[in-house]
């Protein structure tokens, strides 16, 4: 029996040495490949094509919500397993609707992190507990906005900037990007905020996402 070939996603070193060397104690999985960004790891997937990417979300550059977009694109077997210390929804919802496979959350004991990595990988989907009751409230409770259609109420200028934030980046590197100075990006972003009625740079970015803005 072939064993699971795995690609560990996580901006911090010491994370993934610490899986690495868990994982090395179950003879059916066997992890390949490394990345600190959702860049490197979709150069990852190219190259090693792993039957599952554990892939945090919160990244430099490339983000999960964007990586997984793009990995799912070009190669739509591969399986994504979210390991993330976020457990609301408007990181959850998003990822799942993108095609991610299971969600973890970092507190998990590792038994838990090895039950999902096999469960996906066998093309069966895995919630976390916690995620899974994120999940059945959004869906029960979540009221019905009109944020799509605020939308139409952005600038050209308002929409370039929600697409450099979904991307990942800088005030600095949208400023650069943009000819603008900081201080007008900075009220660009708020007036993002104030218009879609979304309050966080997670909130901005799951929403482009959704929208198709982004990793297209």
């Amino acid at each position: 029996m072939s064993s699971t070939r795995i690609l560990l996603v996580d901006d911090h070193a010491i994370l993934r040495a610490g899986l690495r060397a868990l994982l090395a104690a179950y003879p059916d999985l066997e992890v390949v490949g490394e990345a600190a960004d959702g860049a490197a790891a979709l150069a990852g997937v190219n190259e090693l094509k792993p039957d599952v990417v554990v892939m945090d979300i919160a990244m430099p550059g490339m983000n999960g919500l964007v990586a997984t977009r793009q990995i799912l694109q070009i190669n739509p077997a591969t399986k994504i397993l979210i390991l993330s210390q976020y457990d609301n929804k408007e990181y959850v919802l998003p990822l799942l609707r993108l095609g991610a496979a299971g969600y973890v959350l970092k507190q998990a004991v590792h038994t838990d992190l090895v039950t999902a990595i096999r469960v996906v990988a066998r093309g069966e989907s895995f919630l976390y507990p916690p995620i899974a009751k994120t999940v059945l409230d959004a869906y029960l409770h979540e009221p019905r906005g009109d944020v799509e259609d605020a939308y139409n109420q952005l600038t050209e200028r308002e929409r370039e900037v929600l697409i450099l934030i979904a991307q990942g980046r800088s005030t600095r590197e949208i400023a650069e990007q943009l000819h603008l100075s900081p201080n007008t990006v900075d009220v660009h972003r708020a007036r993002l905020m104030q218009k879609l009625d979304l309050h966080s740079i997670a909130a901005l970015t799951t929403y482009a996402v959704r929208r198709g803005l982004v990793g297209g």
